[in-house]
């Protein structure tokens, strides 16, 4: 059984709506979407999972979670970072290049999902806003919570109207995710968190064996 998910009436016309990133921007949007597959699969995902949200959570990018959405036609996990904001108990996040964004693509087929965060690891159901009354707190929450990145993209969002800020984002599709219950982890069973945790230990110790070491040489020529 699949699940469609159809774009808020309200913030979207027949056609897509333009993404709000001005001409500038959305001309280097196909170099920036390569670049960030390459990143995101070889050094930002492997370091989500491995546990390092934290380290990733600040003021200027916000904080990052792994979205992991079955694959519509190959049905295995597929996993995205993205930026997201908690609010009433449910994660939202927003596909920043529209709905032909390919996490939302497999969302729209199974909205069955899995959320690693900072913290911890969920399973939940993920479902479009379409609700404006929903969609511009969370929209204006989760773009506030990016910082300086959030700026740069959309404006000042704290300073926009209602209108103003649906109209800028209407081509942005924005998510809500529902927990449904657990997921496993970086650091519970089967997870990886553990191979970062006891690499950094080993680290320091070969660390501290170098330095001890070198102490001793020093010694014995005084």
């Amino acid at each position: 059984m699949t699940a469609t998910i159809a774009p808020p009436a309200s913030l979207a016309a027949d056609a897509p709506a333009p993404l709000p990133y001005g001409p500038r921007m959305t001309r280097l949007l196909p170099a920036m979407h390569r670049s960030l597959l390459v990143a995101n699969r070889w050094f930002v995902v492997p370091a989500l999972r491995a546990g390092l949200g934290p380290l990733f959570s600040n003021p200027v990018t916000g904080s990052l979670m792994v979205l992991r959405t079955r694959g519509r036609r190959s049905g295995q996990w597929r996993d995205a970072p993205l930026g997201y904001v908690i609010r009433d108990g449910a994660v939202y996040c927003c596909a920043g290049f529209g709905p032909s964004t390919q996490w939302l693509r497999n969302v729209r087929v199974d909205p069955r999902v899995e959320v690693v965060l900072p913290a911890g690891a969920l399973s939940g159901n993920a479902e479009e806003v379409t609700d404006p009354a929903e969609w511009t707190p969370a929209m204006r929450a989760l773009l506030a919570s990016m910082g300086p990145i959030g700026r740069w993209t959309a404006g000042d969002v704290r300073a926009m109207s209602d209108d103003a800020l649906r109209a800028h984002g209407a081509g942005v599709p924005l998510v809500r995710i529902r927990v449904t219950g657990l997921a496993g982890g970086p650091f519970d069973p089967g997870g990886s968190g553990w191979i970062v945790v006891n690499g950094a230990l080993a680290l320091l110790a070969v660390g501290w064996l170098a330095r001890a070491a070198a102490h001793r040489r020093a010694a014995t020529r005084t």
